[in-house]
């Protein structure tokens, strides 16, 4: 069974309860967050940041957007996994994204398999960096 923490940040409240959804179902403890700038405050809340395993964050949001959000998190959380959500397939700044630190990218609409598969993949790089 696997297990670890994923913050999901994506302003889409179907997507964001279908991934929690999924990822509960498969052994995840997920914390939702409805745009960029609650997803920078969920890491924050307290006096510890949360230890988080993978960070799931969609590109296009309002208010913060998601370039803003993964280059903050890369900068407080450079071990985290950090895999990118799209609307776009073609989206050329997916590529960016890997660039500047994004791990993975998923195109929407996605299968639960796949999402569970590359969240997987990502914990597992993370644990092995501890």
């Amino acid at each position: 069974m696997a297990s670890g923490r994923v913050l999901v940040v994506d302003d889409e409240q179907n997507l964001r309860k279908a991934v929690h959804r999924t990822l509960t179902k498969a052994g995840y403890d997920v914390i939702e967050a409805e745009d960029g700038e609650k997803g920078i405050a969920a890491v924050q809340a307290g006096d510890n940041p949360l230890r988080l395993d993978v960070i799931i964050c969609d590109v296009h949001m309002p208010k913060v957007g998601g370039k803003e959000v993964v280059t903050y998190l890369k900068s407080q959380f450079p071990s985290v996994p950090i895999i990118v959500l799209t609307g776009d397939p073609q989206y050329k700044d997916a590529t960016d994204f890997l660039a500047n630190g994004a791990s993975a990218y998923l195109a929407k609409p996605f299968e639960p398999a796949a999402l569970v598969k590359t969240v997987a993949k990502c914990v597992e790089s993370h644990v092995f960096h501890h």
